[in-house]
C-alpha cells in the first residue's frame, strides 16, 4: 500500500508540478449527465515539443462544469455549472503542487443554464452568460478567489426567425474588450452582440450606445473572439453555418460588419451546428468547428483589413468538435470531441495555418472545454 501511494504520488508531481518551457497544464470542461459520462474537471499535461498529452487525471468533481476559466494569476478556477434551471458558478483554487482543484465556493449565475465564463483583464470580476433565460451576470471575484454576491445584470429579450431555437434570447458567450472598457454577449436567440460598458471597479455593465451589433437574421451568433492587434473581432454563428468578421472601434465599442463567409466546404447538404472561434495567438490564422461535418475550418486572415480566406478543413479523427484551443506558443491545436468522448493534438503549419494530425489524443468523456494554465 505504502508503494502504490508512493508511486501516486510522485506521479501528480511528474505530470503537474509546475509549468516549465517544455509542458503546459491544460484542463477539460466535460458533461457529467448521461451514459458514459465524465466526473467532472480534469487536468493533462501537454508537452510542447512532441504535441503529446499525459493521461487526463480527475482533478474535481462537480457536476456539468462544461466551460471554465482560469484567474490571470493562475491561482484559481472558475466553472459554469450547466443545466436547465437555476444556474451556479464554482470558485477553485489550483493546488501549486498537483494541480488539482479544491472547492472555495459558489455562488448563482444570475440566470438559467449558464454556459459561458469569462475574466476581465484585471481578474476583478467573473462575468457569466446564461443560454437558459438569455441574460448575463457579473460576480467579483476576491483577493483569495472567492467569488461575491453579483453586483451586474443584464437582461436580454426578442426573438429572431428560427422557431426551433429563436423564440426567445439565449446569451451564448460573454468576452471582455482587449482595455476592460466593454463586455460583448453573443446572443443566438435574437441575432444580436450586446455591447455593454463594464466598469470592473463596481463590477457593473450597462448599454453602449449603440447597444448591439446585428448578424444576419438566423445566423444564431455563438461564439466571440477578438485579434491580437485588438483592430477586429469575429464571431461564429451556429444555425447558418458563418464566421462574420468586424472591424472594432475601441474608442466606441461599435462593431462594423465586414464580411460574412460559410464554415462548410461547397456541395456540403447535411445537417452542421458551430460551435467554436479561435484566432491564432499570432493573428495570421482563424479556426473554428463544425459539427455535423466534423471538421476544424482555417482561414487566412489578412492583417491589413481583417478579412478571411479559406484554406483547409480538417477532419481527421474529428466528432463533434464543441470547443478546441490553440497553445499560447501556437504550435497546437487541441480539440475536444464531445462525440467522440477524445481529446485530439493537431500540429499547426506556422507558414499556411494547416493543421496537421500528429497521432496524439487522450480520451476523455463528453469533453465540452480546453484551457491552458500558463506560466507566469
Amino acid at each position: 500500500m505504502k508503494m502504490r501511494i508512493f508511486v501516486a504520488v510522485a506521479f501528480s508531481l511528474v505530470v503537474l508540478s509546475t509549468v516549465s518551457a517544455e509542458s503546459l497544464p491544460v484542463y477539460f470542461g466535460t458533461y457529467t449527465r448521461g451514459e458514459n459520462s465524465s466526473k467532472g474537471i480534469y487536468r493533462s499535461v501537454l508537452n510542447l515539443e512532441t504535441g503529446k498529452l499525459s493521461d487526463p487525471v480527475l482533478a474535481a468533481e462537480a457536476g456539468n462544469p462544461s466551460f471554465l476559466e482560469i484567474h490571470p494569476n493562475g491561482k484559481f478556477m472558475y466553472a459554469v455549472s450547466e443545466g436547465g434551471g437555476a444556474g451556479s458558478v464554482s470558485a477553485y483554487t489550483i493546488e501549486a503542487d498537483t494541480g488539482n482543484l479544491k472547492l472555495l465556493n459558489k455562488q448563482p449565475s444570475g440566470g438559467a443554464g449558464p454556459c459561458h465564463v469569462s475574466i476581465d483583464h484585471m481578474g476583478k470580476n467573473l462575468l457569466v452568460a446564461n443560454y437558459g433565460s438569455g441574460s448575463a451576470s457579473v460576480i467579483p471575484i476576491k483577493s483569495d478567489g472567492r467569488l461575491g454576491k453579483p453586483t451586474g445584470f443584464v437582461q436580454h429579450a426578442g426573438s429572431s426567425v428560427n422557431p426551433r431555437r429563436q423564440k426567445g434570447p439565449h446569451a451564448h458567450s460573454i468576452n471582455v474588450s482587449p482595455d476592460n472598457r466593454f463586455a460583448f454577449v453573443a446572443d443566438l436567440g435574437i441575432d444580436k452582440i450586446m455591447i455593454y460598458k463594464l466598469d470592473i471597479e463596481k463590477g457593473t455593465i450597462v448599454a453602449n450606445s449603440p447597444p448591439f451589433a446585428k448578424v444576419k437574421p438566423g445566423a444564431g451568433p455563438r461564439h466571440f473572439a477578438f485579434h491580437p492587434n485588438g483592430k477586429y473581432a469575429y464571431v461564429i454563428n451556429e444555425l447558418d453555418c458563418t464566421v462574420t468578421a468586424f472591424a472594432y472601434e475601441s474608442v466606441s465599442g461599435v462593431l462594423k460588419e465586414i464580411q460574412t463567409i460559410t464554415t462548410l466546404p461547397n456541395g456540403f447538404n447535411g445537417s452542421n451546428a458551430c460551435a467554436e472561434v479561435r484566432v491564432h495567438p499570432g493573428g495570421k490564422f482563424l479556426y473554428a468547428s463544425n459539427r455535423g461535418h466534423d471538421s476544424i475550418v482555417v482561414y487566412r486572415v489578412d492583417l491589413a483589413d481583417g478579412k478571411l480566406t479559406y484554406v483547409e478543413h480538417e477532419t481527421a479523427d474529428i466528432k463533434t468538435p464543441r470547443n478546441f484551443n490553440i497553445d499560447p506558443t501556437g504550435k497546437f491545436c487541441l480539440v475536444a470531441n464531445q462525440g467522440k468522448d477524445s481529446v485530439v493534438v493537431f500540429h499547426i503549419n506556422n507558414e499556411t495555418g494547416a493543421l496537421g494530425p500528429t497521432d496524439h489524443k487522450v480520451s476523455v468523456a463528453k469533453p465540452v472545454c480546453v484551457r491552458f494554465l500558463r506560466s507566469k
